[in-house]
């Protein structure tokens, strides 16, 4: 078991840590949020042209929310856990994506801004990330926020 005087100090680090991530990641995201939904039309998931720019925007915001939640103290075991959902998300799409075949120049992590290509490396980052995110939530849901209660 964690210290009792480390414990706060850890918790506090996962949770800026992923929240100030996933603000990085909504915002970048938002940026070009057009350029953003055409780095999901290279996933090549047979999603209609119409819907891409809203799925865009509903990634981008959420992203945007769950991070907010975190830096501000709300909703933090929920947020934790959605911040977990979307790291195993992406590193099945990532997974995924690869054994088809497909490669693309931008991952689309950080909108596009910030292009990297998917590799194998962009799968492990993700899943490292998820292991943060559980162990935040693991943290968090011992300690409610007053908005939790």
């Amino acid at each position: 078991m964690i210290g009792q005087t480390l414990e706060p100090a850890l918790r506090g680090l996962l949770r800026y840590f992923l929240g100030l991530t996933f603000v990085a990641t909504g915002i970048g995201k938002l940026l070009d949020n057009r350029g953003f939904s055409e780095v999901i039309a290279t996933y090549q998931l047979g999603i209609p042209e119409f819907l891409l720019l809203p799925l865009a925007l509903a990634f981008s915001l959420t992203e945007l929310y769950i991070g907010l939640n975190l830096v501000r103290g709300r909703y933090l075991t929920q947020s934790a856990l959605a911040t977990l959902y979307f790291h195993i998300g992406y590193a099945a799409l990532g997974t995924i994506t690869m054994l088809r075949g497909i490669a693309l120049t931008n991952c689309g992590c950080f909108g596009v801004f910030l292009a990297r290509p998917l590799r194998v490396v962009s799968v492990v980052e993700d899943l490292v990330l998820a292991a943060v995110s559980i162990s935040a939530w693991w943290l968090l849901r011992r300690v409610k926020s007053d908005q939790d209660r």
